[in-house]
């Protein structure tokens, strides 16, 4: 098989695992407990990606610390702010809503106070407000870009060396990762309240960043990102800020509110930084 028609293969099955990934939740009947199952998952995943993936690639590219815990700070606070400053009124769920939070202790033993919105605390009301969704899309689209970049070069690097299956182990890993970061995506628009038609829109557009990834590598892009690395690390620190905003404000204060799931809820906070962490291992091993 030639080079070209290997990378194209890859591309697909890429494209194919991206789309798995956000067809999953979009198939499962989203209950109350499992869609914060879900959120907390998503939780650990985006702080494993944060530390474990965006930071120590920053870093990479900086060759100072400071640097790169600089434009983390400032991914931080830029959504810190825009989350404060910038809500969006958020139309009350319909009642049954899969997604209608149950009322919490403060609730249950004090009451909601006067002209209080009972679905004020619920992770779908904060994340419809906050951007959190919007946030994470971004982030995980320049990350899927950059894999494509990095398969393309694999799959060319190894034709020159006359490799076997040049690229194989790249594909591999970027296959592997695609649908959590399509799950994490789809997962934060359910709780956001989004549409299933807009769902299924992103999540077809998200799956096409690391095909276009491949494109942009042929386009020059490679030689672009490979010579400003102040651009490519200021990017990934920033994305590396926001995410860790994201889940530290809005995400996991929600295991504080259900004290009745804690368990399952810390279990799957806990599953997600695994998964982030034998994502790192298979890539470095790549």
């Amino acid at each position: 098989m030639s080079s070209n028609w290997l990378l194209i293969s890859y591309c697909v099955l890429v494209l194919l695992a991206s789309l798995a990934g956000g067809w999953m939740m979009l198939s499962i009947p989203l209950t109350h407990t499992r869609l914060q199952i879900a959120i907390s998952f998503v939780s650990g995943l985006m702080l494993g990606i944060a530390l474990l993936h965006f930071l120590p690639d920053a870093a990479e590219q900086f060759h100072s610390l400071d640097r790169t815990v600089a434009w983390m700070l400032g991914g931080f606070l830029t959504m810190f702010f825009l989350q404060r400053f910038f809500h969006f009124h958020h139309q009350e769920l319909p009642e049954g809503d899969p997604e209608d939070c149950c009322d919490h202790g403060l609730e249950h033993s004090a009451g909601p106070a006067p002209g209080h919105d009972h679905h004020a605390h619920t992770l779908a009301e904060k994340s419809a407000q906050q951007l959190s969704w919007t946030g994470t899309a971004l982030g995980l689209t320049l990350h899927s870009l950059l894999d494509g970049l990095a398969l393309a070069a694999a799959v060319e690097t190894g034709a020159h060396e006359s490799a076997r299956l040049p690229g194989l182990a790249v594909a591999l890993a970027v296959i592997l990762h695609k649908p959590f970061d399509a799950m994490a995506v789809s997962t934060l628009m359910a709780a956001g309240g989004k549409s299933r038609t807009s769902r299924h829109a992103l999540n077809g557009l998200f799956a096409l960043a690391s095909p276009l990834g491949v494109v942009l590598f042929y386009m020059g892009a490679a030689g672009f990102a490979g010579s400003n690395a102040i651009f490519l690390g200021g990017t990934l620190a920033f994305c590396a800020g926001t995410f860790l905003c994201i889940a530290s404000s809005d995400l996991l204060p929600e295991l504080q509110f259900h004290s009745h799931d804690r368990f399952k809820l810390s279990a799957a906070l806990v599953a997600g930084l695994a998964v982030a962490v034998l994502i790192g291992k298979f890539e470095a091993s790549a």
